[in-house]
């Protein structure tokens, strides 16, 4: 997915002159054909996230599209407040690329899980979020960034993962895109999430199990949200994020605000730093994020 990501970048560079890309850190070899055709359109930075939006933004001012990549902890504790203030005051399109959204970076540790970047940046007016599901969509969110006004930050998955987007069902930043109609059960799902939310619903087949792909946090599309969810009994929301702040708590909120809340299930991280090390599928079973998992907790939830 982030490879993807970053050949979009040096594709959109070839048909915008106003796109340019800006890394924090990275590996020598990232980008490097881009490094080479246009090395006045190629910033390495060193380990100065703060800087690098402010850089970003100075150049956003004068007319360019920065395109920046690092770490999503880095990207979003680091310089909360140049992003909150260089970037989302003054509305500027600065595209923020996070690798390893959620439990991807498991085998380092705390300090390199983003589980809490959706709800820091969620609060910020002119900030857009959004987790595509695989590298297919991701091709296409990155086609559509270069048009979109202001801020944006696209939360990157670990890459490798299975393509449960389809080229037909279109992609649009704040259009939510049905996945399975729901029946007694929709789950509301965001990024990599959604294609263990596809396999908890197929574990779900005698029970009527819609999906609902919600790969833009922000803007929520509130008018696909109340369509999809008529008629369930209960909604489910699946996120590789802390349940505080994050998709559940923006759904929640939007059905709430529609007067149409009904009962909900979120899905998510608990209150806690994860435990122990190891993979993004291991710790992801700790806190019961597994399709089987997710499963069994919708019957049991069901039945209550």
């Amino acid at each position: 997915m982030r490879q993807t990501a970053l050949t979009m970048v040096h594709e959109l560079a070839r048909r915008d002159p106003r796109v340019l890309f800006i890394g924090s850190d990275l590996s020598p070899g990232v980008l490097k054909g881009m490094k080479e055709e246009m090395p006045e359109r190629f910033f390495m930075e060193g380990v100065s996230e703060a800087y690098v939006i402010g850089m970003a933004a100075g150049m956003a001012m004068d007319g360019f599209i920065p395109y920046i990549n690092t770490i999503a902890t880095f990207l979003t504790r680091r310089c909360l407040e140049q992003i909150c203030i260089d970037a989302c005051l003054e509305n500027l399109p600065l595209r923020l690329i996070a690798s390893g959204g959620g439990l991807v970076y498991a085998p380092l540790g705390p300090t390199h899980l983003a589980t809490d970047d959706i709800a820091l940046l969620r609060p910020l007016p002119n900030m857009a979020i959004v987790a595509p599901s695989d590298a297919d969509e991701m091709k296409r969110l990155m086609e559509a960034s270069l048009t979109w006004e202001g801020p944006l930050y696209i939360r990157l998955g670990k890459g490798g993962d299975p393509i449960v987007s389809r080229p037909e069902a279109g992609f649009a930043i704040g259009k939510a895109i049905p996945m399975r109609p729901a029946g007694r059960v929709l789950i509301v799902s965001t990024g990599v999430m959604t294609n263990r939310a596809l396999a908890a619903a197929d574990l779900l087949d005698g029970i009527g199990c819609g999906v609902l792909h919600m790969h833009t946090i922000k803007p929520l599309d509130v008018e696909g949200l109340l369509a999809a969810a008529d008629g369930a009994q209960l909604v489910v929301t699946l996120e590789e994020h802390a349940r505080i702040g994050g998709l559940g708590s923006a759904v929640v909120e939007a059905l709430s605000d529609a007067g149409r809340l009904k009962p909900t299930l979120r899905l998510g991280l608990p209150d806690r730093f994860p435990e122990g090390y190891g993979s993004q599928d291991h710790l992801l079973e700790l806190a019961g994020l597994q399709p089987s998992q997710v499963a069994d907790t919708i019957r049991k939830t069901l039945d209550r």
